[in-house]
Formats: C-alpha cells, sequence, structure tokens
C-alpha cells in the first residue's frame, strides 16, 4: 500500500484530500506545519509527498530541500500562487509536479497515480544488491559510483540472476538463459569462466564471494 504525506495547514483542506485519498486505498499521514513534517518524513518512508507551499512556520521549499537530501520521494506542491517564478522555483529543488488550487480532486488523485506509476517503473528498472546495481534501461551496471563493463553474456547473466535473488539455478537453467546470446555456442566451461569473471567484477573479495553464492551439488543463488 502507497503511503502519502500531507503537509497542508488549511485543516478542512487537508482533511478532503485525505478522505479522497483514503477512499482510493492509500495510507495517509498529515502534517500541518513544517515541523511535523520534518518529524514524519524522519520517521517514516512515504511514497509520495503532497506539499502546500505556504506554511505556518515556514515554506514548503524547506520542507522539499530536507527531502530531497536523503531520497527520491516524488514531491509535488500544492499553491496558491501561480506566478511562474514560484512554480519554476519549486521544480528546481526537485520537486515532480505542482497543482494550483482550487483545484478538482479528481485531478489531483490523477497526478498521483501518474507519478506513482513513472517512480514504481524507476524501482523496476533499478534492481539493486549490496553496493552493486543493474540500470536494466539502460543495460548499464554500477559497482558504488563506478560503472562496471560487462559483455553481453555477463551482463545477460548477471541479469537473469539479479531479477530472481535467492533463487537457486543449477546450470543448466543458466545455461538455458544466456544461450547464443552473442552467437556464440555456450558449454558448461564457459559458464564457469563467465561467473568467475562476474565475481572478479562486481565482489569485494571473488574468492570469497558475498553476492553470488555457489550452493554445493545444486548451482549458484545471488543472496
Amino acid at each position: 500500500m502507497s503511503k502519502i504525506l500531507i503537509v497542508e495547514d488549511d485543516r478542512t483542506t487537508a482533511m478532503g484530500i485525505e478522505y479522497s485519498l483514503q477512499s482510493e486505498g492509500y495510507s495517509v499521514v498529515t502534517a500541518t506545519n513544517c515541523r511535523s513534517a520534518f518529524k514524519e518524513i524522519n520517521n517514516n518512508r512515504f511514497s509520495l509527498i503532497l506539499l502546500d507551499l505556504n506554511l505556518p512556520d515556514g515554506s514548503g521549499y524547506e520542507v522539499c530541500k530536507k527531502v530531497r537530501e536523503n531520497s527520491d520521494t516524488p514531491v509535488i506542491f500544492l499553491t496558491a500562487v501561480d506566478e511562474e517564478t514560484n512554480v519554476v522555483m519549486g521544480l528546481d529543488l526537485g520537486a515532480d509536479d505542482y497543482i494550483t488550487k482550487p483545484f478538482r480532486l479528481r485531478e489531483l488523485l490523477s497526478r498521483i497515480k501518474a507519478i506513482l506509476r513513472r517512480s514504481q517503473r524507476g524501482i523496476e528498472n533499478n534492481i539493486k544488491i549490496n553496493d552493486v546495481v543493474i540500470r536494466a534501461d539502460e543495460g548499464r551496471v554500477f559497482k558504488g559510483a563506478t560503472e562496471i563493463f560487462l559483455t553481453a553474456l555477463e551482463y545477460r547473466l548477471l541479469l537473469t540472476m539479479f531479477s530472481n535473488k535467492n533463487k537457486i539455478f543449477t546450470r543448466e537453467n543458466l545455461l538455458a538463459s544466456i544461450w547464443d546470446v552473442a552467437g556464440n555456442y555456450v558449454n558448461d566451461n564457459t559458464l564457469t569462466v563467465y561467473i568467475k569473471r562476474l565475481r572478479e567484477k562486481i565482489e569485494d573479495n571473488p574468492h570469497n564471494p558475498q553476492i553470488i553464492k555457489t550452493v554445493r551439488g545444486m548451482g549458484y543463488r545471488v543472496n
């Protein structure tokens, strides 16, 4: 269930949004000022934040900055000020969208759903284990901040295993998954070489692998 934080000092507006979101199946938390918003952000993980621009003890800009220090949580600004400078400033701080008051709740719900869909696709496209990340939509692999360069077969093998965490792959399973991807015959000995090369590229200690583990008598598993 997606969890949404509403930061809005107008209680009538906040209650209307909260009721609509709960009716759509979302879990909702409401904060009425910067102080309570900071507390909720520190103590919870949210799928999306609806953020009023004008708050009694500060600005929604401050809250957005705080969010962006530690996460990519989607942010939608709620603003009564339909001025280009305010909109641009919010987007420059990392907001994903804005909606001007007064707004129709159905329009707000539509925007929330669209952003959550994009956010979810981003999560699926980035497969992470320890400090190794596969950016599947880009076909790139990183260890920390450093890009790892893989051959087509190495990449296909790693993507197959990372996409099925904790599953035990027999050698036959893996051979079938990478068969002829580069136009070459792949045999059991070749697979051993590719596993060794992958470990050398992604493991901190290839001789004591913590990501691609050997399951004796069965095959391999990614933890």
